[in-house]
């Protein structure tokens, strides 16, 4: 990007920003309750994501939530168990990095856990996330696509960048093998999840600036009253859109 474009991305970021931490004056004030989970291939750009959203709102009632695999302790408990404890209370805001959807995703195509409680799974969380909605939360789940070049290119960054090596994982190697059947893993999940209580929206991200200033304006949107959410430009439809099953087939997700 030239010099110009990143002085007009910090602009529009910094109004987005701004926007997003007038809404969570208003939302700590009446006690809103709201859950964004972010979802996507490995690499797809969550951290980046997630960072320019926190980046201004307040500590105390932000909480970003990144589980590691579960203990045997909690492989014995009920799935949802242990991420219950994460959501959140009155004014707060919880953010999940990875969530319950890993079910669907890393532990199908992994085999980490059996067809049986994927099948379980996917036939429940469209009433778990209903009764959550029932009880006052706002959902919003974002699934990020990214290319598999696009991909290719971001992880062997990396592997070779000294400042990147704590974002490497085991997984990452089989990302690109794997490719394919976590695009089957994706569509089922989206086609069987996306719900009136909690719809998908997905984000295309290869162009990282492109898709975290759509993400801003997604949130402001969907969150903030009228007032706050007119001061911020709709997100690019090319970029962001709420999933629909011609979606799958129309060249929108990348196969």
């Amino acid at each position: 990007m030239a010099h110009h474009d990143d002085g007009s991305y910090q602009q529009e970021l910094e109004a987005r920003q701004l926007a997003l931490v007038r809404w969570q004056q208003r939302a700590m004030t009446g006690g809103e309750k709201v859950l964004i989970i972010f979802e996507g291939r490995d690499a797809a750009g969550k951290d980046g994501s997630i960072r320019v959203i926190t980046e201004h709102l307040s500590v105390r009632n932000t909480r970003v939530v990144a589980l590691p695999k579960p203990s045997d302790r909690e492989k014995s408990q009920w799935f949802f168990q242990r991420y219950t404890a994460f959501l959140p209370s009155c004014g707060e805001t919880a953010i999940f990095n990875r969530s319950w959807y890993n079910r669907a995703g890393v532990e199908r195509v992994m085999g980490f856990s059996s067809p049986e409680e994927q099948e379980v799974f996917l036939r429940d969380v469209p009433t778990f996330e209903t009764m959550l909605a029932e009880s006052g939360l706002k959902i919003v789940k974002l699934w990020l696509d990214v290319s598999k070049d696009e991909q290719a290119q971001r992880l062997e960054e990396r592997r070779t960048d000294p400042l990147k090596v704590l974002k490497t994982s085991p997984l990452d190697e089989v990302a690109q093998s794997k490719w394919d059947a976590y695009s089957v893993a994706r569509d089922e999940m989206l086609r069987r999840t996306s719900t009136q209580a909690a719809p998908w929206i997905c984000v295309r991200s290869d162009r990282k600036k492109r898709a975290r200033l759509a993400i801003l304006s997604h949130l402001v949107k969907t969150l903030a009253p009228a007032e706050i959410a007119e001061t911020v430009s709709s997100p690019d439809p090319d970029v962001l859109f709420p999933f629909e099953i011609s979606a799958l087939t129309d060249g929108r997700l990348e196969r």
